[in-house]
């Protein structure tokens, strides 16, 4: 089926049937244990520094078609009155037909605003490329009818790397029991295109939560989040909530019409796991088998606080 689809989505773009074709940025259902994507805003806020890994598998009875990887490093830093991180992802389509590599530089400024409410503003600056590999891609000229794919084929190839620069901020309001934040993508919406000019879509993002205590010391409560993206035409909007009791995590989400999320983990001090899994509710849902998703975060000791310094109580998936 994977192999059709290619096929399709080739010649499609070939023939020129289609004159544009549009998506959205790779999304992760787990976007609090991948917090530099979410938000530029989110480098240092657990003050030590931080590790973040992340895996995404989306429609896998299309055998690979869309696999995302990210990784991520960030701490506070007094020295800069902030944080400082660095996030690497990948997104590989078709099983590395179509492949985007974005590797990035983020900076957030810490602003305590009152004794119980604090701000910061980050700021992103990466960079990115694009890449076609021409060898997995097949054309109707190719093929001989009793032995298949053994022709060149005579079509134009678009370009098969591109490469260029990327900006983005955010902000992100806090105090212990609540939380929201806001975030520009790709503000300059630099040109991405293969074959032409197609500049990358500005990506607007908000999300907003609440910490809900079930008992004192906070080794219970539940926390109601919202996120809404738009880019372009496409937007998306999750509601659900996370339930923590001591180390374990559970959370259920819904998200447009198109899926409901379940999510479990485990947290200590240094080290969480998390795992979810999109059940789609779409007319796509006979034949994608919906999403699975992992993430690891790992969590280091650092020196003792030299100031008080407040971190973001909000989910950790």
């Amino acid at each position: 089926m994977a192999k059709k689809l290619i096929l399709l989505l080739t010649i499609v773009c070939a023939t020129g049937i289609w004159q544009d074709v549009y998506a959205q940025d790779p999304q992760f259902t787990q976007f609090y244990a991948n917090p530099l994507y979410l938000n530029p805003a989110f480098a240092g806020t657990a003050r030590c520094p931080r590790i973040c890994m992340n895996y995404r598998n989306q429609w896998p009875n299309l055998s690979g078609t869309y696999v995302t990887y990210s990784a991520s490093y960030d701490q506070h830093i007094d020295a800069i009155s902030g944080g400082l991180g660095l996030i690497v992802t990948q997104d590989d389509q078709a099983r590395g037909t179509l492949k985007s590599t974005q590797a990035s530089i983020v900076y957030s400024y810490l602003l305590p605003v009152t004794r119980e409410f604090s701000i910061k503003a980050g700021l992103q600056a990466g960079f990115f490329q694009k890449s076609l590999d021409r060898t997995k891609l097949n054309f109707g000229d190719m093929i001989d009818a009793r032995r298949g794919f053994v022709w060149n084929t005579n079509e134009i190839i678009p370009a098969q790397t591109k490469t260029n620069l990327d900006f983005s901020a955010g902000l992100l309001g806090y105090s212990k029991r609540y939380f929201v934040g806001f975030a520009a993508h790709h503000i300059t919406q630099p040109d991405e295109g293969l074959q032409g000019p197609s500049k990358l879509p500005l990506k607007i993002t908000g999300h907003a939560g609440a910490i809900i205590p079930l008992e004192k010391g906070n080794e219970s409560f539940i926390s109601p989040n919202v996120l809404f993206q738009q880019q372009q035409n496409f937007t998306q909007l999750n509601l659900g909530l996370y339930f923590v009791k001591g180390n374990f995590v559970g959370g259920l989400w819904y998200r447009n019409s198109d899926a409901f999320i379940v999510l479990i983990g485990v947290q200590t001090d240094h080290l969480k796991v998390g795992y979810s899994y999109d059940v789609t509710v779409s007319k796509l849902a006979s034949n994608t088998a919906g999403s699975h998703e992992v993430s690891l975060q790992i969590q280091f000791e650092c020196r003792p606080k030299k100031k008080k310094y407040r971190t973001i109580s909000c989910p950790s998936f």
